[in-house]
C-alpha cells in the first residue's frame, strides 16, 4: 500500500482539517508530519466546531489510528488542554492516538525566547504565534533539543535544566522587557509531562513500516501552508519546518517511493496571517467582505487574516514543488455576491512581466497582473452536486484547472462535512 499526502498550498488556513476529516473514512491511519501548536485545524461537525492544534484531524473517527509524527514539536501544556477540551467527544485517546518518541518537546523557555526574539525585531517582526515553535526547531537542528522519548530516561531533567539556562542567557542578551513567572510555568509544564506520559508513545516510523506491509492505507497531514515552508516559502516570513511534500518523508520516516496521491488544498481566494509579502492583498471593501463572510480569523491566535485575490503564480509554484496530483478548492461559497472577481496570473517586477515565482517577494517592485471574471450571486451552501453550481463558478474552476494543469476533485461550499462536492 501507499501513503497519500494532504497539504496546504497557500499561507496556511486553507481548510486542511475539514478535508482530512471528510475523507478520513478512506484511510486506516492519519499521521501529522510537521509543525506544532501554531497550527489550528478547524473541524465542524453538526453545530459543533473543534479546533485542533497538535492532534491529527482524523481523531473524530473512532476506527482510525492518529499519529503525531517525529517531525512535529509538542507543547505538553497545550496538548493536555486540547485533550481535555475533547473529553466529551467519546474519543478513545489511549487507543486511537499515538505519539512518536522522536517528536521534539517545547519547554516553557522556548515560548519565552520566542516572545523576546520577536519583540527585539520591532517593526521587522516575523508575525510568530509565540508558541515556541521556531526556538524548538532551532534546538532540534542545533542537536541539543529534548525528544518525547527522553522524558522516560532517568536524569532527563538535567538535560532540561541545561537547555533552560541556555535560553535564559539568550533572553538576557536580547535586552528586551518580557515579564514571566518561570516557577509557575515550570510547575504547570511538569504536571503536563506526567499527563503526556499516559499516552501511547511509540517508535512511529516502525509502526508505519509495519502498517504499510500490512496493507494499511495512510494519509499524511500537513500543517501551515507551502508558502510558509522554511526553504521554499516567502523567507524569512515563514515557519520553521518543511510544510511541503518532502517534509512528510522526513517528518514520518516515509520512503519517497511510497507516496501515492498528493492532495493540494487552496481557498478560492488567498489569506495570510502576520507579516510578510502578499502581492494580491485587497485593501478595499471587498477584502473586508471576504474577511467577514469567511470568518477570517486565526484559529490559534484569533488574529485577523489579511485577504486577497487568488494568486495563481504562487499556487502554480506550490503545485510544482509538491508534485500535486489533485486539488481541493475551499470557501467558494465566500465569493458569492462579488460582482467582479480578480485572479492574479502574473507579476510585474522591474518593469517586466513574470509568470514564475522570483527569488524573493520582499520587494516593492512586485505588483500583480489580474484577469477578471464575472461573479455569481447564488447561495451555494446547500448545493450537493457540481451540476447545480452557478455557471460563473464553473468557469472560474475550469480556468484555475487549466492554469495549474491539475484537476480539482473537491469543491467545498461550506465548513461542514456534508458541504463538500466530490468530482
Amino acid at each position: 500500500m501507499f501513503v497519500d499526502l494532504l497539504l496546504g498550498l497557500q499561507w496556511g488556513d486553507e481548510g486542511k482539517g475539514k478535508i482530512v476529516d471528510a475523507i478520513s473514512a478512506e484511510y486506516s491511519i492519519i499521521s501529522r508530519f510537521q509543525g506544532g501548536p501554531n497550527a489550528g485545524h478547524t473541524i465542524k461537525i453538526g453545530n459543533n466546531s473543534h479546533v485542533l492544534h497538535t492532534i491529527p484531524s482524523g481523531i473524530f473517527h473512532n476506527n482510525l489510528i492518529n499519529i503525531i509524527g517525529n517531525g512535529v514539536v509538542i507543547d505538553p501544556i497545550i496538548f493536555e488542554k486540547e485533550i481535555l477540551k475533547l473529553s466529551d467527544s467519546n474519543i478513545d485517546f489511549k487507543k486511537n492516538l499515538l505519539i512518536s518518541k522522536k517528536a521534539h518537546l517545547i519547554i516553557p523557555t522556548h515560548c519565552l525566547l520566542d516572545q523576546a526574539s520577536e519583540k527585539s525585531k520591532g517593526i521587522k517582526k516575523i508575525g510568530s504565534t509565540l508558541k515556541g515553535i521556531g526556538p524548538t526547531y532551532m534546538d532540534k537542528t542545533g542537536r541539543n533539543g529534548i525528544r518525547i522519548g527522553d522524558i522516560f530516561i532517568e536524569g532527563w531533567k538535567t538535560q532540561y535544566a541545561k537547555l533552560k539556562n541556555k535560553h535564559l542567557n539568550i533572553i538576557n542578551s536580547l535586552n528586551v522587557d518580557i515579564s514571566f513567572n518561570l516557577k509557575k510555568l515550570e510547575d504547570t509544564f511538569f504536571e503536563s509531562i506526567e499527563f503526556l506520559k499516559k499516552f501511547s508513545i511509540i517508535d512511529s516510523e516502525n509502526f508505519l513500516f509495519d502498517s504499510l506491509r500490512g496493507g494499511k492505507k495512510i494519509l499524511a497531514e500537513g500543517a501551515q501552508g507551502s508558502m510558509l515552508d522554511i526553504d521554499f516559502g516567502t523567507y524569512p516570513y515563514v515557519t520553521s519546518s518543511n510544510t511541503t511534500a518532502a517534509g512528510a518523508c522526513s517528518g514520518l520516516g516515509i520512503p519517497p517511493t511510497k507516496i501515492n496521491k498528493v492532495i493540494g488544498i487552496f481557498k478560492a481566494y488567498t489569506t495570510r496571517v502576520g507579516s510578510g509579502p502578499f502581492p494580491s492583498e485587497i485593501f478595499d471593501d471587498i477584502g473586508e467582505k471576504i474577511s467577514r463572510v469567511g470568518n477570517e480569523f486565526g484559529a490559534t491566535t484569533g488574529r485577523a487574516r489579511r485577504c486577497g485575490w487568488l494568486d495563481l503564480v504562487s499556487l502554480k509554484y506550490a503545485v510544482d514543488i509538491n508534485g500535486v496530483t489533485e486539488l481541493a478548492i475551499m470557501k467558494s461559497d465566500v465569493m458569492s455576491g462579488i460582482n467582479k472577481i480578480k485572479v492574479c496570473t502574473a507579476y510585474t517586477q522591474f518593469g517586466k512581466e513574470i509568470s514564475r515565482m522570483p527569488f524573493s517577494l520582499n520587494s516593492a517592485s512586485i505588483s500583480p497582473i489580474y484577469s477578471e471574471f464575472d461573479g455569481w450571486n447564488e447561495d451555494i451552501t446547500n448545493i450537493k452536486s457540481e451540476s447545480q453550481l452557478p455557471i460563473n463558478l464553473k468557469k472560474y474552476i475550469l480556468f484555475i484547472e487549466k492554469k495549474l494543469g491539475v484537476p480539482i476533485k473537491i469543491i467545498s461550499v461550506g465548513p461542514k462535512r456534508d458541504q463538500t462536492i466530490y468530482r
